[in-house]
């Protein structure tokens, strides 16, 4: 199978690379630094021309949710007109199957009693990123119904390990308690920790995205979760007990977003019944994982 993969730097783009080469694949991978813009139609068209890959797993754009507060605008344009760059180039050259990876934040403010959430779901969203991944998650679903090209529509819940930067949650967690074990700290910074999140791991992710690319049905979406919500207070605890020295958790302000969703998690059953595909790494080896990662760059700084 020959594979373009946008966002090939990116956290879930390098381990997706990694993913289909050790499955045989033919990889192409595009990003910023060494590929077409998304917001280039035409030098993607050129690209889609030569190339001429069999599948297209699209994750470029824009992924930072915080930050699509200060920034709607751009994050907008890259996400929803991005994707439909691509999706047209991929249309009038030849026609690829296309994974459109979009978000469970679409599905945005629920109620305990609406979990959990299915495809069927309603969209309510409430950040700025969540708004442009439905714009993104339609324009697939349109050249499916309109064009006929053979896409699918990946809501992926919350997913961490291994190479995520510390903007999010955990690694950032991570991060400070592996400077903690260094100077001899006691207290890690922390956020608003009420949220719920459904988080798989990330090696999992990818082997879901391939799985679906090859008996995922055309035109159909579909939710790549654990089926199981994680307080991040609880993720928080779990990080803070693999530490080399006592520490305890320190609420900071400035670490909050203007709104968060209270609670997500979602029903996998679809993903299952039509590739029989499960989670299988667990939450505390990938949460070990991380802090590893962690405590390898700090002492990589310390030598620089």
């Amino acid at each position: 199978m020959r594979a373009l993969v946008t966002g090939a730097r990116g956290f879930v783009g390098r381990h997706l690379c990694a993913h289909l080469t050790e499955s045989g694949d033919d990889v192409l991978g595009i990003d910023l630094p060494d590929g077409p813009d998304l917001l280039d139609p035409a030098a993607l068209r050129q690209l889609l021309s030569d190339e001429r890959p069999d599948v297209v797993f699209h994750l470029g754009g824009w992924s930072d949710v915080g930050a699509s507060w200060d920034n709607p605008y751009d994050c907008f344009r890259v996400n929803a007109e991005g994707t439909f760059n691509l999706l047209e180039a991929c249309r009038s050259t030849s026609r690829p199957r296309v994974l459109v990876v979009s978000s469970a934040d679409v599905y945005g403010k629920v109620e305990p009693g609406e979990l959990p959430l299915t495809e069927s779901s309603p969209y309510r969203p409430v950040t700025p990123y969540a708004a442009s991944k439905i714009a993104a998650d339609e324009l697939a679903h349109q050249a499916w119904l309109g064009h006929g090209l053979e896409t699918i529509r990946v809501r992926a819940f919350n997913h961490l390990g291994p190479g995520q930067t510390s903007r999010f949650v955990a690694p950032a967690i991570a991060e400070r308690i592996a400077l903690n074990e260094r100077d001899g700290g006691t207290e890690v910074a922390v956020g608003n920790l009420t949220p719920r999140r459904d988080i798989t791991d990330v090696r999992d992710v990818v082997r879901a995205y391939r799985m679906l690319m090859t008996d995922g049905r055309p035109g159909e979406a579909y939710n790549v979760c654990t089926g199981v919500d994680l307080s991040m207070e609880d993720l928080a605890q779990r990080l803070v007990g693999l530490a080399s020295t006592p520490m305890s958790l320190r609420p900071d302000p400035d670490l909050q977003r203007p709104v968060e969703t209270p609670v997500l998690r979602g029903d996998n059953s679809k993903v299952h019944a039509h590739t029989g595909w499960a989670p299988s790494i667990p939450i505390d080896r990938t949460l070990s994982d991380v802090l590893a990662e962690q405590r390898q760059r700090v002492a990589g700084s310390d030598r620089a």
